[in-house]
């Protein structure tokens, strides 16, 4: 994993996925807690494999042998990526069929697989199969050397290998097929039982993506009994083959290259391209196949068909796609099997007589979520599009909900009259359909909509509100985030924003709308950092400042909150402070190519990793800066792709209380010892413990009670608040 100076790119997001996977496998978890972070990692996995690998076997069909900053060939990265994804695979399903499911079954609620259905399941299944299930499903053969009929991307298949029960062509029914039906003639009349070289007919049955996965199954016991829709098909679906026995079935998905990119010089319109782009990775390079166990010749038929090596091929001891479960790990009524009910901190309240503007021509407010409510996002929208001295909103939307608070405000400011500016970065990958959905109905509605900008991703986070006051003037409103505009998410991330009215803020984030919008040239930011422009340079300049600065005496620091570590670079720029004995301390969530405590190289610099309930996701960059403190916050990660390859904002906080927080709120993560590990030389994270020295402390706990302290504190109620400090194990 590691050679010379860094770690491996893809090896380190599979060890943060591992991490991930840490949360499922604590028993202390509960039990739907536990199966969503299985499922989490189950969907890291398949993007992981759709972009990153893809791109890799992308590299190796065009003959491209460079390697990683690891040293590693591409040969040799997928050969490791393949070896470590088989071992997290195995703790997931081992701790999903041993511990997740037995425990909720205890709970009542029961997974039931083929092997435990009673008779009197198996006899309800087969009716109700029959009646709802049997008319929408299509089996399509495959022909030899024509490879599989389209599987699609991600979509579950049941696939069958028939041979005839008489041993001929199969031409009329014969008694004793399973589920055959007397009345009816041979399910492939007319085509022949076998493929030309002899072997089984091989035949696919998609499993309906419209349908509900889990079956509610009638039980007498009281318990809630769950049957997958996916392994009815299969059990079942030999009913679609009448005269032809199955000799192995199995299910099957498919995950093919979703690194497509988009001809960013179709000017004429980029919508239709990117709508191109969705429809061809349907049925793009196949990357990986993932089936259940125990049938050797299918898959072999499979890879075959596919093209895929053995080194693709993935078998499940368990339920294949365990993504979906995440509907099972939601289910209403299940409440003592998940963590205890959090509800957001509602900190502000706004009225006709208090309304967000008034409020933030007293004070700058920071926001913290999910620790406290995402409403005055909304709210400084919707006040926007609803009150007639707004002239007109410009904002950024990368990754929202489907049905957005914020996009509905937006549609009607545009129907308001206002002048409405929205830039919408379609390049947004997995969410690129929902945002030209949207997009479109802003258009439709009036509004001004920017898509994108060529070869760069759109990645700021910005919303800039111009106003008319009372006494005739104009002021500038603004907003900035580390996150997206996501009411959705902003209950499972961590994220911090900033409202502000600072002049020199609000007039540079007007300049950045113009440079994204029109054709000025690139303007120079002071306050604000931009990528692909100033950013990248801005921070290696302050990390190379803090070596300058340090002595022995007073040594420097440098504390940064990310979730990608994978830079070059500004990797290099840190190494360099190290030897000049700046201390480093890195929170760093998922890929770090950085090796700390490397004497001469990196024996200064600390890296740990929190990963709990909430997804960490700020962005947090201080510099002592030899006592001229400086505090910012991004939407970027120091990875190559933030800073070279799209647009983003580092901006400073200009309030000192709200500053003074931050910092408290970035050292908290240096703190924990309940769910943080620290990165060993080795590239190995050890799982940190409190100690004689070090009390039990939980970053996210803390932020809930500090957050809940502060609002209770300044409106004077006073209401005691169980400690997050937990005793020692």
């Amino acid at each position: 994993m590691i050679h010379d100076r860094f770690f491996s790119r893809e090896l380190s997001w599979l060890e943060f996925n591992y991490r991930v996977l840490e949360e499922g496998l604590d028993p202390s978890t509960p039990p739907l807690e536990r199966l969503k972070f299985l499922c989490i990692v189950s969907s890291n996995m398949d993007e992981f494999f759709m972009v990153r690998v893809a791109g890799i076997k992308a590299q190796i069909r065009d003959h491209d042998e460079t390697r990683d900053a690891a040293g590693l060939s591409p040969e040799e990265q997928l050969a490791a990526i393949s070896a470590r994804a088989r071992e997290i695979h195995a703790l997931q399903y081992r701790c999903l069929q041993n511990e997740i499911f037995p425990a909720l079954a205890a709970e009542w609620l029961c997974v039931v697989r083929p092997v435990d259905w009673t008779g009197s399941e198996l006899r309800w299944l087969e009716g109700w199969f029959e009646r709802n299930i049997l008319p929408v499903l299509t089996p399509l053969r495959m022909d030899d050397g024509e490879g599989l009929p389209p599987t699609g991307n991600l979509r579950m298949h049941a696939a069958f290998l028939l041979e005839p029960l008489d041993g001929s062509s199969a031409r009329g029914p014969s008694s004793g097929a399973p589920g055959g039906d007397p009345g009816r003639t041979g399910g492939l009349t007319g085509f022949p039982a076998e493929a030309p070289d002899g072997r089984p007919r091989l035949v696919m049955v998609t499993v309906p993506p419209n349908l509900d996965r889990f079956v509610p199954v009638p039980s007498d016991s009281g318990r809630t009994h769950l049957a997958l829709l996916d392994e009815v098909i299969l059990t079942l679906g030999h009913s679609l083959f009448p005269g032809y026995r199955v000799l192995e079935r199995n299910l099957f998905k498919v995950a093919r290259d979703a690194a497509i990119g988009v001809d960013e010089g179709r000017d004429d319109d980029f919508v239709a391209a990117m709508e191109e782009i969705l429809a061809n990775r349907q049925n793009s390079w196949p990357v990986r196949i993932t089936l259940g166990t125990d049938t050797p010749a299918l898959r072999e038929r499979l890879k075959e068909a596919l093209g895929l090596s053995d080194q693709d091929v993935y078998e499940f001891d368990g339920p294949i796609d365990l993504r979906s479960f995440m509907e099972l790990a939601l289910m209403k009524g299940f409440d003592r099997l998940r963590y205890p009910a959090f509800k957001p901190v509602e900190g502000y309240e706004f009225s006709e007589d208090n309304t967000i503007f008034d409020q933030l021509r007293k004070r700058d407010i920071l926001l913290h979520v999910p620790y406290e409510s995402f409403a005055p996002v909304e709210e400084f929208v919707r006040a926007s599009a609803d009150d007639p001295n707004v002239l007109a909103i410009k904002m950024t939307l990368y990754r929202t909900s489907g049905d957005s608070p914020l996009v509905r405000s937006l549609t009607r400011a545009a129907g308001n009259g206002k002048q409405v500016t929205v830039l919408v970065e379609l390049k947004a990958r997995f969410d690129e359909a929902k945002n030209i959905g949207w997009a479109s109905s802003l258009e439709q509605a009036g509004a001004v909509v920017v898509y994108g900008v060529a070869r760069l991703k759109v990645h700021a986070k910005a919303c800039l509100v111009v106003r008319k006051e009372e006494d005739g003037s104009i002021l500038r409103y603004v907003h900035l985030s580390t996150g997206n505009y996501n009411d959705k998410t902003a209950r499972l991330y961590s994220d911090l924003s900033v409202f502000s009215v600072n002049e020199t803020l609000c007039r540079e984030t007007g300049t950045f709308f113009n440079m994204l919008t029109g054709l000025s040239a690139v303007e120079e930011l002071r306050t604000l950092s931009m990528a692909p422009f100033s950013l990248k340079g801005r921070i290696i300049s302050m990390i190379d400042r803090e070596a300058e600065w340090s002595t022995p005496e007073t040594p420097g620091l440098i504390m940064a909150k990310m979730n990608s570590l994978c830079d070059p670079d500004v990797v290099s720029a840190l190494y360099r402070a190290s030897r000049k004995g700046v201390r480093i301390l890195l929170n760093v969530r998922g890929i770090c190519i950085l090796v700390p405590g490397v004497e001469g190289l990196s024996e200064t610099i600390t890296v740990v990793s929190v990963v709990g309930r909430f997804l960490e996701h700020s962005r947090i960059f201080y510099f002592r800066n030899g006592g001229a403190e400086e505090l910012y916050l991004s939407s970027a990660d120091w990875m190559p792709r933030n800073l070279e390859r799209r647009v983003e904002l580092m901006f400073p906080v200009p309030d000192p209380e709200a500053r003074d927080r931050v910092l408290s709120i970035l050292q908290a993560y240096f703190r924990d010892t309940v769910k943080a590990r620290i990165l060993l030389p080795s590239g190995e994270w050890e799982r940190q413990r409190p100690g004689p020295e070090r009390e039990s402390f939980s970053a996210q706990d803390w932020f809930q009670e500090s957050e809940r302290n502060r609002f209770r504190e300044a409106s004077g109620t006073e209401e005691r608040v169980l400690s997050v400090r937990r005793r020692a194990p």
